[in-house]
């Protein structure tokens, strides 16, 4: 489900939009923005809403996806739209050498007991 920007208060005001809405990291459909070149910026932060308790993507008003490059920008839109609560999920960029995108190791006895061992006190 998709809806437009301009829909969002018409959907706030009849009751059918819920409190919490979901920041996600995508791929990005559209070229431009601040961050001009895709190959080395191949990814956006999209926004998902809940209407009628199911999940609707917020589109421009020509039927593109919105995106942003900046979560500073989109969390002021986020709270020009009236959201102020929202879920941020990013499955895609790599995070402390993991990435979602590669199969995750199994963990093993073996594998924990390589691990050094924690120590006695937590450092001040």
């Amino acid at each position: 489900m998709t809806i437009t920007q301009a829909e969002l208060p018409i959907l706030r005001s009849a009751g059918r939009l819920r409190e919490y809405a979901v920041v996600y990291r995508c791929y990005r459909t559209q070229d431009g923005g601040g961050f001009g070149n895709q190959a080395d910026h191949p990814f956006a932060w999209g926004v998902l809403v809940y209407v009628d308790d199911e999940v609707a993507r917020i589109h421009s008003a020509r039927g593109l996806p919105r995106e942003w490059t900046d979560l500073t920008r989109l969390e002021v839109w986020m709270r020009d739209q009236g959201f102020w609560y929202w879920w941020m999920r990013n499955d895609l960029d790599q995070l402390g050498g993991y990435s979602a995108t590669e199969p995750e190791s199994e963990i093993t006895e073996e594998s924990v007991e390589d691990l050094p061992p924690l120590p006695d006190t937590i450092p001040q």
